[in-house]
């Protein structure tokens, strides 16, 4: 059964969009921990990193460190962090996380956007790739 980011890859769930290209896909986290929280994810179906091939592995690093740099323009923050943790969906995903304090990091306080919002966010650092 595909994933909810294959069904996102697909279009047949709608996403916030950063960026694509022909093996990876980077978009706006729903339940963000802060203003800007990018996923990026390899269009290839894989459960764990480690069981990515060494091709898409550093493919994947590459790509989302291409969507960092335009992050960090974009979104005013000390730093942005990248964490893979991949428990709540069974497909690889690297999580992009402005920081500006330690709990931006924890995936215990999360924020809240509106759709217009999001959009705003999603074109900004999209105009900076």
């Amino acid at each position: 059964m595909a994933s909810i980011f294959t069904k996102i890859i697909s279009g047949e769930i709608p996403s916030y969009k950063i960026a694509e290209d022909e093996n990876f896909f980077a978009f706006l986290d729903i339940n963000p921990n802060a203003k800007g929280h990018t996923l990026c994810i390899p269009k290839k179906e894989v459960n764990k990193i480690m069981d990515l091939d060494e091709a898409t592995y550093t493919g994947l690093m590459a790509f989302s460190r291409k969507i960092g740099i335009a992050l960090e323009k974009a979104i005013q923050c000390k730093r942005v962090g990248m964490t893979v943790i991949g428990l709540e969906v069974p497909h690889v995903h690297v999580h992009l996380i402005p920081l500006n304090d330690m709990k931006d990091a924890t995936f215990q306080q999360k924020v809240s956007f509106s759709r217009e919002e999001f959009e705003a966010i999603a074109a900004k650092i999209k105009a900076e790739l």
